[in-house]
């Protein structure tokens, strides 16, 4: 059993319950939101799960999801961007629910919780598929490219399982505005594609063969 990372997972993810709940109910100025508790369930349930799972079968592939470091100067530029919008998009959504400003239909909230739960099921099974999948971009030590399953259908499954993930989660919390704010991460994942490409293309063999075999990037026919 390995302390140090049963340290550091739970460290980081308590860290991150209370960093999103204090984003959220502090603005909104209750404890009172429904719909906030249930994004924090749908959020950090099944992370606690894949956390626990990875932890005992996966113990590598746990260690450098953990690792958040970026190597690359230009990806540094990009999780600023994506924190800066993150921050504005939740302390927003709490602050509609305060101040009462515009709400969805009940039906609208309850699909995106549906999505939002689909989302996480395509991100672990990206997981599953590929072992040497890290949070930043590198090449590690044996990696090969992997071109069955989700990505024998666009190159970067879980970028588009990101996608899924983070517009619907202003539509969980029924709150629109913050949802116009995530439309950002677009462009945001977009650029960071564009250079972990040039990274792969550069250091990982095979890669290059892989792009002609799948052409799509994020979204079968269109990019």
């Amino acid at each position: 059993m390995d302390k140090k990372l049963l340290k550091d997972g739970v460290i980081k993810y308590l860290a991150g319950v209370l960093l999103i709940g204090l984003l959220l109910y502090l603005p909104a100025g209750t404890l009172s939101w429904r719909d906030g508790w249930i994004f924090m369930a749908l959020l950090f349930i099944p992370m606690l799960l894949a956390g626990i799972l990875m932890y005992f079968k996966a113990p590598d592939l746990l260690r450098s999801r953990l690792n958040a470091k970026e190597k690359q100067s230009e990806q540094k530029e990009v999780i600023g961007y994506s924190g800066l919008m993150f921050l504005a998009a939740f302390i927003l959504a709490g602050l509609n629910y305060r101040f009462r400003w515009i709400f969805l239909p009940k039906s609208v909230v309850k699909a995106a919780c549906i999505v939002f739960l689909i989302s996480y099921g395509m991100f672990g099974e990206v997981l599953r598929e590929n072992a040497y999948l890290s949070r930043t971009i590198e090449v590690q030590e044996g990696q090969t490219v992997v071109d069955t399953g989700l990505y024998g259908i666009v190159r970067h499954p879980m970028y588009f399982a990101t996608v899924l993930l983070f517009l619907s989660m202003p539509l969980v919390l029924n709150a629109p505005l913050s949802f116009l704010i995530m439309l950002g991460y677009i462009p945001i994942i977009m650029k960071r594609i564009r250079n972990e490409e040039q990274v792969l293309e550069k250091e990982l063999k095979g890669y290059t063969e892989y792009k002609q075999k799948v052409r799509y990037r994020l979204l079968p026919f269109i990019w």
